[in-house]
């Protein structure tokens, strides 16, 4: 985890301290302290801890994810196989990955080497910023060892959860009901279509709220609550966003 304000808040994932009794955080420096979770949401995988320090605490600063670009360098820092403040370096590989965990579709992908134990360590850009909130890896191997390939949750996604969380309020995800695919250049041209943005229903589910809004399967979702939608991933992370019983407009 990491500390993101001087009030000693500090950001993990949620499957780090998932059913603990107990939380201890350790410092740099070998000192500990006890932490209060304050907040956590599974389907996100973020969770919110605080700490109580007299010392003045260190802490970094969120940056912006969508400035993010494939080829930017990056850290990560982590406690991999129990190896504390482990420093590794890469580049980000992709933007917007969707690894079909919980409501996030929209991972970065880095080649800095991730392991088990950098899971809510922080994924930096070369300013010091935090972009990123490593969360996963792809592991053909059992022993869970990097090939090259990590997942992130990008800050700019992260930062209204957090937020949420850091008031001891809990999150609530909207849902559509809509199982959406991507739109191929092939479909595209069958259709007539000028390009390949949009997210296309595959399956719609009974009685949800896209079937009382009219959304058929076969339709091209081009907006959600005016917001244009370039690639398949966004609408599902748009919706999950969208508070429950809110009123959105789509197109």
């Amino acid at each position: 985890g990491f500390i993101i304000d001087k009030d000693g808040i500090i950001v993990t994932n949620y499957h780090v301290i998932k059913n603990a009794k107990e939380i201890t955080v350790t410092m740099n420096d070998s000192t500990y302290f006890k932490a209060e979770l304050l907040g956590y949401d599974s389907q996100t995988d973020l969770a919110v801890l605080k700490i109580n320090s007299d010392k003045l605490l260190p802490y970094v600063e969120f940056g912006n994810s969508d400035e993010a670009r494939v080829g930017n360098p990056v850290i990560a820092i982590g406690n991999p196989f129990g190896l504390g403040s482990s420093v590794s370096k890469g580049i980000v590989s992709a933007r917007s990955r969707d690894i079909s965990i919980g409501t996030m579709s929209e991972f970065i992908q880095t080649d800095a080497a991730i392991n088990r134990g950098n899971s809510g360590g922080p994924l930096f850009n070369s300013n010091g910023e935090v972009i990123g909130i490593n969360t996963a890896i792809y592991s053909p191997s059992e022993s869970g060892g990097n090939v090259g390939i990590g997942f992130a949750i990008p800050s700019n996604l992260a930062t209204p959860i957090i937020e949420t969380l850091k008031s001891g309020k809990k999150i609530k995800h909207g849902w559509l009901g809509v199982q959406v695919q991507p739109i191929t250049k092939e479909f595209a041209e069958s259709l007539g279509l000028k390009d390949i943005k949009g997210a296309l229903v595959a399956s719609v589910v009974k009685g949800s709220p896209a079937e009382n809004g009219g959304i058929k399967i076969g339709d091209i979702v081009l907006e959600f609550n005016n917001k244009k939608i370039d690639r398949m991933t966004q609408l599902p992370q748009m919706v999950s966003s969208t508070a429950p019983k809110t009123k959105v407009q789509m197109k």
